[in-house]
């Protein structure tokens, strides 16, 4: 494109006619021109690429009216404990009906009895009894039946198990986690595996004196009542080497985070430090399987090197606020009798006898009340 700036216009008589067909006269005789080419206008080659243009972000600027930017709601960050182990997360085990290990044991055993007879071990009073041939060798095809037998009997009669309401069993093979068994009665368990029992009902737990703090920061201790229960029995047992001295630690942690307000405190204060607590455990303790419904003291009173302090404290405070309240009631009582006395036209004070009433009837009224005059 090329830029071209009008010259300067001649007088009529000297200007020479111009080629072509004549221009339309320009409004301003100093303005510029801007030609494009007309072969850019019309090109048959390709489409130049298009190039993507980032979005700008324009902010909220004061007082122009426009609508405040939208913020994308931030993702709650899991819990770092979360990702102990994904993938141990509690699933039910496969167990049989106690009825299977008992018909496997009863045949196993009968398979002894089998053998014995066959092997000709059996003394002669019992093979009479049992109307069975007698027969003798004990060789190898004894010896494998004996342990074929056996072996049933064993892994039939091992394997049976009691459910029972509120426990639960945390199956291992091998090191491995194989499932949980919540179903109650008589059941039938690989006798291969081990074993860990649970307790899964609803448990609460009164602790001992645990270190706390005010919101001014005096030492407290505080005794917590805890409401929880076992929820993912395959974290709390596999996850944690003692699910339940891991609860306590989380409370004491969250007691250390947390002010507790002694009692007589209002209410609301109180209600919201139980909260507080609450939601800092369940955070902490939902990681290893564990449900807390509540954690709430029970009891707070001053530690014992600062018990003595805030007692004088308190006193002290207690005494402030009688001696307020009786100076105040004094005081009203005086201006009432002059106020009255005045308006019923009983006395006639001037200011200097006015203050000497006053002050006569205000060291009356302290000494009515125990007070020592001021």
């Amino acid at each position: 494109m090329s830029t071209t700036t009008s010259p300067t216009p001649e007088p009529e008589g000297l200007a020479e006619p111009a080629e072509g067909p004549a221009r339309p006269a320009r409004l301003i005789q100093n303005e510029a021109t801007t030609e494009i080419p007309v072969h850019l206008l019309f090109r048959d080659g390709p489409d130049p690429v298009s190039v993507p243009l980032r979005p700008t972000v324009v902010a909220r600027r004061q007082g122009t009216g426009e609508q405040p930017r939208l913020r994308r709601p931030v993702p709650e960050k899991p819990h770092p404990l979360a990702e102990v182990d994904p993938d141990l997360v509690e699933r039910p085990a496969r167990v049989l009906p106690g009825a299977a290990g008992v018909f496997a044991g009863t045949c196993g055993a009968a398979g002894c009895l089998v053998t014995s007879w066959w092997a000709g071990v059996l003394p002669a009073p019992a093979v009479e009894v049992l109307w069975l041939p007698a027969s003798a060798g004990l060789g190898p095809a004894q010896w494998a039946a004996y342990t074929g037998a056996g072996a049933l009997g064993l892994f039939g009669f091992g394997g049976l198990a009691r459910g029972r309401t509120g426990r639960a069993w945390v199956l291992e093979l091998f090191g491995r986690y194989r499932g949980t068994v919540r179903r109650t009665g008589l059941l039938w368990v690989n006798p291969l595996t081990l074993r860990r029992r649970v307790d899964v009902r609803l448990r609460h737990w009164r602790s001992g004196e645990m270190p706390a703090a005010d919101g001014n920061g005096v030492a407290l201790r505080t005794v917590v009542l805890v409401v929880w229960r076992v929820k993912d029995t395959a974290r709390a047992t596999l996850g944690v080497e003692d699910h339940e001295a891991y609860l306590r630690e989380c409370v004491e942690a969250a007691l250390a985070r947390v002010p507790v307000e002694v009692p007589g405190a209002a209410r609301g204060s109180v209600e919201a430090a139980a909260d507080t607590l609450t939601r800092l455990v369940v955070r902490d303790a939902g990681a290893v399987g564990l449900e807390v419904f509540s954690v709430r003291p029970v009891r707070v009173e001053y530690a014992p090197e600062v018990a003595a302090a805030m007692h004088r404290r308190r006193i002290a405070a207690l005494d402030a606020q009688n001696r307020t309240t009786v100076l105040t009631s004094v005081v009203d009582s005086v201006e009432d009798t002059v106020t009255q006395l005045t308006l019923r036209g009983l006395v006639e004070l001037d200011d200097y006898e006015r203050k000497a009433l006053v002050k006569d009837l205000t060291v009356a009224f302290c000494v009515g009340n125990g007070e020592s005059a001021p």
